[in-house]
């Protein structure tokens, strides 16, 4: 009496003879959706998980909002500071993930072959990107959501349509990613450990989150003003602080950021 059993990539059949063999589960990668999706959950977890990446993306942020609202140390001219200061700082918490986190963290999975792994697996490089980024806009969704409330706690008063800040935001992330990437694979990982801070806290200082611009003299003004940070914290300010219902001047400045730190990247990132 046949068994029914798999032996050899056959299978027996009620009537004594053979047929291929089927076998579960089916060689091959999964659907590619599935695969982009299951390394955005990695990619965040893994964010989430790393107690220096926490200190940029939320910890830092927080602190700088909670602070500077309560003591209004830089002279913002207006009424209540953080009116000011809240816009500011929802572009600090982008460029903190989308540029020094993404950057730190993308240098040193290449320099420990993480990458070059990754790129020979059934996920194709632009996914793997691709997850990447999407990891980047879950966990900004998350940091302006806390700043928000922190804002709100503090008094912030926002005006304007929020979903006009959502071009500003989509444009900022694809500038400071696009940066971020290109840094992490063209330098060394220490290399890039080092400057990614730097221009962390250059920014901070220099981009108008903290310090109005109009603090520093005309010719560094005209300048930092085209910066990818001062357009989106100028940006938001004019939509949150003035009501104003779309700043073109400051969307134009972040798409060309956007174009050219996305097109150098793809053209000069090395996955080894």
């Amino acid at each position: 009496m046949s068994t029914g059993t798999s032996t050899g990539g056959t299978r027996d059949t009620p009537s004594g003879g053979t047929r291929a063999g089927t076998y579960a589960p089916a060689p091959g990668g999964a659907p590619l959706l599935r695969m982009i999706g299951a390394q955005t959950a990695f990619e965040t977890k893994l964010l989430l998980r790393n107690g220096e990446q926490l200190l940029l993306t939320v910890i830092i942020p927080s602190l700088l909002l909670a602070l500077f609202s309560t003591v209004d140390v830089v002279g913002t001219g207006t009424d209540k500071a953080v009116d000011f200061l809240a816009p500011g700082v929802l572009a600090l918490a982008v460029m903190s993930t989308a540029f020094t986190g993404q950057a730190i963290a993308t240098g040193f999975e290449r320099r420990y072959g993480v990458l070059k792994r990754l790129a020979v697996s059934p996920l194709p490089r632009w996914a793997l990107m691709t997850a990447k980024t999407l990891s980047v806009l879950v966990t900004e969704v998350l940091q302006i959501v806390l700043l928000t409330v922190i804002a709100f706690a503090l008094g912030w008063s926002p005006q304007g349509n929020p979903l006009a800040v959502l071009p500003l935001l989509v444009l900022g992330t694809a500038a400071f990613s696009g940066l971020g990437l290109l840094m992490a694979g063209t330098l060394r990982a220490e290399a890039t450990l080092a400057a990614a801070n730097l221009v962390f806290l250059l920014l901070l200082v220099g981009g108008g989150v903290i310090v109005p611009l109009d603090k520093f003299p005309d010719a560094a003004r005209s300048v930092l003003g085209l910066l990818p940070i001062s357009a989106l914290s100028d940006g938001l300010r004019e939509i949150l602080q003035h009501g104003a219902s779309m700043p073109w001047g400051d969307l134009g400045i972040l798409a060309v950021w956007a174009a050219l730190g996305l097109g150098a990247a793809g053209a000069l990132f090395r996955w080894e």
